[in-house]
């Protein structure tokens, strides 16, 4: 279709009543064949919305005419906006701060001013009668007397409209930190290199690398990851000297393999540096000397289907892997030298009930981060062989391991939080059995005693039982007459867990319920959890999240016409899903950053993640996939019917999800939809795929599309 078209509809509209949808424009334009290896081909009217160098006039065009819709069509909500946002911020504690970590004789943390939208990122030297908690009495009074600034990021990011620091990295020495920023969120960073001694910006600057560095022990020396500048893959591993031209550095490592990710880092011991590939069903580590570094050896060869990450403490490596058909996961060691699977031992042997997430090593204890029956848990292994498992206080909850640096501490530190709890920080001693709660996070105006959360299950189609996650305002009755906001993802393995959040307050005092689906596609229940809501077993995802949208709304948790959902990047191809397979139970539907456009850009290897993720959607050149993905992929399956009143938010500089994904999702939306309910496309022109900077902003989006979705639901406007 012809972009001068949609220009003048859009700008037509604008010119209209407020509540008229942008006229889509005539099908005058030749659309682009989009075609796979095997001769399959679609046609895609809208495809001329990409633009990699985002210059196009007529593209951009395009985008700010839509934002203008959007402004006149919201214009009317702008004192719930107002109210919203009010609320959400007044439960902010403005000039909070995190609890403090000690490494290598500092104590770490960063902490806020008040209005300001930037963290300040600072430390204090370790001494007597110096902890977490006296630091955090001395922040709480405005004493940073003895305080170690590392970066005002407030002044750091002054007259730019996006701003983000990564990585800061300290030396082994404590004098230098290298750390990367990134002006524009699509999270290409530039290294640089400060001076902590004397607040000097060193000269060395390294443009389009992953945002942060390692060092080696000598202090002058730090590795980074190098990402391609037209895929932004991350491809190569180099050595930095300071004070040498990066485009000098040497080159310690490339991957060939596109289906893969790059990371680097130290063991816990700090013995090694590590580069760390890993790929959706497979992984390697290779390592050297941090005190001497040389050649990175092979821990263990790359094969398909084994997975593994290792650590290294104690004189031997540490690993957890799904080696020999430990489906969720098992720990073995290594001894020093080692560079095969045959020489690994089972140490914590494979349990089908129990997946086991990730392992913390200390001396003379470890702490390991399980997964069962839907929940976290973290159970302590003691040097004598006996292991107990922290205790939690609710049915329905979250618990992870949190910052813990150094391995000579008797001190577990572990978070913890509920949709009820806000973000709790306790220290376990591991030898006596104390726990000490160290913050809660303040939420000026909450009591959570006015709420109620609880976990049920909900028989999907095929007869599996999916867990869903409520929080409710206490006196709520099931009488089938609420509002209900419902939240999904269900993909790459993540989970979503229960916690505590201040924007879903306000909808709570509204009277609406707050639903977290924990579908198929993440790993709350395990690793088969995840292998049945991806590749062909995709639709299982979409499926499962209706099914409990229409159990909880029979069980009269909901009105049937009074229900939005909710999700983004992948959630947000699970929202353009199920507004095609069941659009009838959708009131709103609410899509940031959405994954949409599923054939044409796995069909791309240039667009970035394309190639490490064929193992999560399919390959499309196999025939096999095209035909699955193209029965579900959003973009390909709107039809001329009804379609709910739908709000799509994405970030013109979005390296995740292209921009023009939803644009074109939104443009054929338009033409096809046969309702009266209102479409928003909204485009923030200067962020990515986290939307914009700063901590009060994104607040100010969220109340937007929450004050959409509320006057679409006919909640009040106010508590």
């Amino acid at each position: 279709m012809k972009p001068h078209a949609l220009l003048i509809a859009l700008a037509f509209a604008m010119t209209a009543h407020a509540s008229e949808t942008p006229t889509p424009p005539d099908a005058a334009k030749k659309p682009h064949v989009v075609k796979a290896p095997f001769g399959a081909e679609r046609q895609d009217e809208y495809y001329w919305l990409r633009d990699d160098k985002r210059e196009n006039p007529e593209m951009l065009g395009y985008l700010k005419a839509e934002n203008a819709y959007a402004d006149a069509l919201l214009n009317p909500l702008k004192p719930v906006q107002d109210t919203l946002y009010d609320e959400i911020v007044a439960r902010i504690k403005q000039d909070d701060a995190s609890v403090p970590y000690r490494d290598r004789g500092w104590w770490y943390y960063s902490r806020f001013e008040a209005g300001k939208d930037y963290p300040i990122h600072a430390r204090r030297k370790a001494a007597d009668g110096v902890d977490a908690l006296s630091i955090q009495r001395a922040n709480a009074a405005a004493d940073f007397k003895g305080e170690d600034v590392l970066f005002d990021v407030n002044t750091m990011a002054a007259g730019k409209d996006y701003y983000a620091i990564s990585g800061r990295t300290v030396s082994q020495d404590n004098r230098l930190v290298v750390y990367g920023d990134d002006t524009n969120g699509r999270r290409q960073y530039t290294l640089r290199v400060k001076n902590l001694e004397t607040g000097e910006t060193l000269a060395d600057a390294i443009p389009g690398t992953a945002g942060y560095g390692v060092w080696a022990d000598d202090n002058k020396t730090f590795f980074y990851v190098e990402n391609d500048p037209e895929t932004l893959l991350s491809t190569k591993v180099k050595k930095h000297v300071l004070g040498t031209d990066p485009k000098d550095d040497v080159l310690v490592y490339e991957e060939k393999d596109d289906t893969f990710y790059m990371g680097i880092g130290r063991t816990r011991d700090d013995q090694y540096i590590v580069i760390g590939m890993d790929s959706t069903v497979s992984n390697e580590t290779r390592y050297t000397s941090a005190a001497n570094p040389g050649e990175f050896k092979v821990l263990a060869p790359r094969a398909r289907d084994v997975e593994y990450d290792a650590d290294h403490h104690g004189g031997r490596w540490v690993i957890r892997t799904n080696d020999g058909g430990a489906t969720n996961f098992k720990i073995v060691t290594a001894a020093d030298g080692s560079s095969s699977r045959k020489d690994w031992k089972d140490w914590i042997a494979h349990d089908p009930q129990v997946y086991v997430e990730g392992i913390e090593l200390f001396d003379g204890f470890a702490a390991v981060a399980e997964r069962s029956g839907g929940l976290e848990r973290v159970r302590i292994l003691k040097g004598d062989g006996g292991s107990e498992y922290v205790k939690a206080d609710e049915t329905a909850y979250s618990m992870g391991l949190d910052a813990n640096p150094e391995t000579d501490n008797p001190w577990l530190r572990y978070s913890y939080t509920s949709m009820t709890t806000p973000a709790t920080t306790y220290e376990l001693n591991v030898q006596t059995g104390e726990r000490r709660e160290l913050k809660q996070q303040p939420v000026p105006g909450y009591n959570p005693a006015n709420y109620v959360t609880e976990r049920v299950w909900v028989t999907a189609r095929d007869g599996v039982k999916v867990p869903v996650s409520l929080v409710y305002k206490k006196g709520f009755k099931k009488d089938g007459k609420a509002a209900m906001l419902q939240y999904g993802y269900g993909s790459y393995g993540a989970s979503m867990d229960p916690g505590f959040s201040v924007t879903t307050v306000s909808l709570l005092d509204r009277g609406m319920v707050y639903a977290l689906a924990h579908i198929r596609g993440g790993q709350e229940m395990g690793r088969a959890w995840y292998e049945d809501g991806k590749l062909l077993h995709k639709k299982n995802t979409f499926t499962d999240f209706i099914d409990v949208t229409q159990t909880l709304v029979k069980q009269g948790y909901a009105a049937p016409d009074r229900v939005a959902a909710h999700g983004g990047s992948a959630g947000g191809l699970l929202m353009g899903a199920i507004a095609n397979m069941a659009p009838e139970t959708y009131k709103v539907i609410l899509s940031q950053v959405p994954f949409v456009d599923v054939v044409t850009t796995m069909l791309d290897p240039t667009i970035p993640l394309t190639t490490n993720e064929y193992d999560e959607w399919g390959n499309p050149e196999q025939k096999k996939f095209y035909d699955y993905m193209v029965t579900y992929s959003p973009y390909d399956n709107l039809e001329k019917k009804a379609y709910p009143a739908t709000f799509v938010g994405t970030g013109l500089w979005d390296s995740q999800v292209q921009y023009w994904e939803p644009a074109k999702y939104v443009a054929r939306l338009r033409d096809l939809n046969t309702s009266r309910d209102p479409v928003v496309f909204r485009t923030n022109m200067e962020a990515g795929h986290g939307g914009k900077s700063g901590r009060f902003r994104r607040y100010r989006e969220q109340a937007e599309m929450y004050s959409f979705m509320l006057d679409q639901l006919g909640v009040k406007a106010t508590p």
